[in-house]
C-alpha cells in the first residue's frame, strides 16, 4: 500500500464524501460471548461432510495447555459470533516478506492446470506486476482459466493500457467499486467501500492471503530472519506476512471470490472446474473469514472473542493501528486480568496520518500494562494475531474502523498449538527487531508530535 493512495487522498477525498450521509458504526461486542448461544460442539467440515460430535471433540482436545484458551468453547462462540464453520484436513504454510511469498505464488501460477483466480488491492505496474503479468498472461494462453478482480483505488496509478495488455491476452478482470462514476451502472457508486483482500487461488486446491500485494515495494525482504542487519531503510524491503492454504478450506477462498466477483454485476465467470473433489492436505483446522461493507463483521467478531476469552497472552502485530474503543477497552481488561498483552506497531510507516491517528491510545494501553513495540527500519505491513499460543490469524485486516466497517477482508483463522509455536516465534523475532515503548518515555515525546496526532484523530474515522 503506497502512501499516496490509500492513506492520504483517499481519506481527504472520502470524508468530505462521507459527510454528506450519516457515519456507519461498529456493532456492541462488549462481553461478546456472554450474548451467544452457542453449541456444545462446534462445526468441523471435513471432506465428506460435517464431523461428528464425537471426532470434533477429538479433533480439538489434541493439544492445548491448561489455563489457555479452550479451543472447543472458542470454536463454539465464534461459530456462533460468525455463521462460519470450521474445516478441517488442511495444510498450512507461513510465508513472510516479498521475495518468498513471490517465489511460492509464482510457483502456484506456473503450474496451474485448471483456473487461476486473483483478488488485490494494489497491482502495480512495475518489475514485480509485470512479471506477474507475463505469468498470467502465459497460463491464459496455454488454457488455463484466468480471472482478475483488482480494486480500483488500490490500482488509481496504472496505467491503463497495463490491464488491457492482459484482456488482449485473453484474461477477465474486473475493476472493483470503479472511482470513475461513469463505469457504474444504476446508483451503486459505493466509493468509500473498497476490496482489500489480497488473495490467489489456483485451480481450487491452494490459496494464498495476508497482507503483501503485488508491488516491487515488496521485491527486498525486511530484517526479518536475516543474517545482516542494514542500518538504512533505503536496504530494508516491507516486514509482511502471508499464508498458503491447500485442502478443503481452498472452497471457503473459492467461494468468497465467486460471491465477490459477481456481487460487481458484470460479466460471469468462465467455465472452470472451481470446485474440484477436496482432498485432505495436512491437519490444520481453519476458519476461513471474509467480511464486507453492511456485512456481519465476521472478523471484528472474531477478534473481539478471541481478546475477551484470552487466558495467557494476546501478541497483535498490525500495520495500522487505529482501534476503536471497544477494541482497545478489551486489550486493557485482558492486561489487568494478567494476560500478556503485547503489540508491535511501526516505527516506521507509509502513513503519517495513520501513524499519528494510532498513537491516541497508546497513554490508556502503555497504562494498564500493554506491551508496545515499534518496528525498526522496516516498513511495517504484516496484520497478525496470535492468543494463547493456539488461536493464530493471518489476513488482509487491520485493527482499524476502515477494514471492519467499509473494506471487503479476509482473514484465515488456524486452530492449535502447532501453527501457534509458529505465529510465537515470528512474533518474537519482530519483537527483537522493535524498540519498546515505555508509559514514561511516551508521556515525555516532542510536543510536535502530540499536535501531529490530535490534528490525525479527527480523522481516525477516515484512516
Amino acid at each position: 500500500m503506497k502512501a499516496p493512495r490509500m492513506r492520504f487522498w483517499l481519506p481527504l477525498g472520502l470524508m468530505c464524501w462521507g459527510l454528506l450521509g450519516a457515519c456507519a458504526s461498529l456493532p456492541n461486542v462488549t462481553a461478546l460471548g456472554d450474548k451467544l448461544e452457542p453449541s456444545a460442539t462446534p462445526t468441523v467440515k471435513g471432506t465428506h461432510g460435517d464431523l461428528s460430535d464425537a471426532r470434533t471433540k477429538a479433533l480439538l482436545a489434541k493439544r492445548w495447555s491448561k489455563g489457555t484458551l479452550d479451543l472447543q468453547s472458542q470454536a463454539s462462540l465464534e461459530e456462533a459470533a460468525t455463521g462460519v464453520p470450521l474445516i478441517a484436513g488442511n495444510k498450512t504454510t507461513l510465508l513472510f516478506d516479498g521475495p518468498q511469498t513471490m517465489t511460492e505464488m509464482l510457483k502456484a501460477i506456473n503450474g496451474a492446470q485448471n483456473n487461476i483466480n486473483l483478488e488485490t488491492y494494489i497491482f502495480d505496474q512495475d518489475e514485480l506486476g509485470l512479471k506477474f503479468a507475463d505469468a498470467l498472461i502465459a497460463k491464459q494462453q496455454a488454457g488455463v482459466t484466468v480471472n482478475i478482480l483488482y480494486d480500483s483505488v488500490g490500482t488509481i496509478g496504472v496505467p491503463a493500457e497495463f490491464f488491457k495488455r492482459m484482456r488482449d491476452g485473453g484474461i477477465k478482470l474486473i475493476e472493483f467499486n470503479p472511482v470513475n462514476p461513469a463505469k457504474v451502472s444504476g446508483n451503486d457508486w459505493k466509493i468509500n467501500n473498497r476490496d482489500h483482500r489480497k488473495v490467489l487461488i489456483v485451480d481450487g486446491k491452494a490459496a494464498f492471503t495476508g497482507g503483501i500485494n503485488i508491488s516491487a515495494t515488496y521485491a527486498k525482504s525486511s530484517l526479518f530472519r536475516s543474517a545482516s542487519k542494514p542500518t538504512s531503510k533505503s536496504d530494508v524491503g516491507w516486514r509482511d506476512t502471508h499464508i498458503k492454504v491447500e485442502g478443503p478450506a481452498v472452497q471457503a477462498f473459492q467461494w468468497l471470490f465467486v460471491r465477490q466477483w459477481a456481487s460487481q454485476d458484470k460479466d460471469d465467470l468462465r467455465e472452470a472446474d472451481y470446485f474440484p473433489k477436496p482432498v485432505i492436505a495436512g491437519d490444520k483446522v481453519v476458519r476461513v473469514l471474509g467480511s464486507d461493507p453492511g456485512g456481519q463483521f465476521e472478523i471484528y467478531k472474531a477478534y473481539a472473542l478471541a481478546f475477551q476469552e484470552a487466558k495467557k497472552s494476546i501478541h497483535i502485530t498490525s500495520a495500522y493501528f487505529v482501534p476503536d474503543r471497544q477494541t482497545v477497552d478489551a486489550l486493557i481488561a485482558a492486561a489487568r486480568r494478567g494476560v500478556d498483552v503485547k503489540i508491535v506497531l511501526p516505527g516506521v510507516s507509509d502513513s503519517g496520518l495513520v501513524f499519528y491517528a494510532g498513537h491516541a491510545f497508546y497513554d490508556d494501553l502503555l497504562a494498564a500494562g500493554v506491551k508496545i513495540y515499534q518496528l525498526k527500519l522496516a516498513v511495517l505491513h504484516a496484520k497478525t494475531a496470535v492468543v494463547d499460543g493456539n488461536w493464530s490469524t493471518v489476513g488482509s485486516t487491520n485493527i482499524d474502523t476502515r477494514s471492519f466497517l467499509h473494506n471487503s477482508e479476509l482473514n484465515v483463522i488456524v486452530m492449535g498449538d502447532a501453527f501457534g509455536t509458529e505465529m510465537e516465534k515470528a512474533f518474537q523475532e519482530d519483537m527483537r527487531d522493535s524498540n519498546l515503548i515505555t508509559l514514561e518515555a511516551w508521556r515525555h515525546r516532542p510536543w510536535a508530535n502530540r499536535m501531529k496526532e490530535w490534528a490525525a484523530r479527527f480523522m481516525d474515522y477516515w484512516l
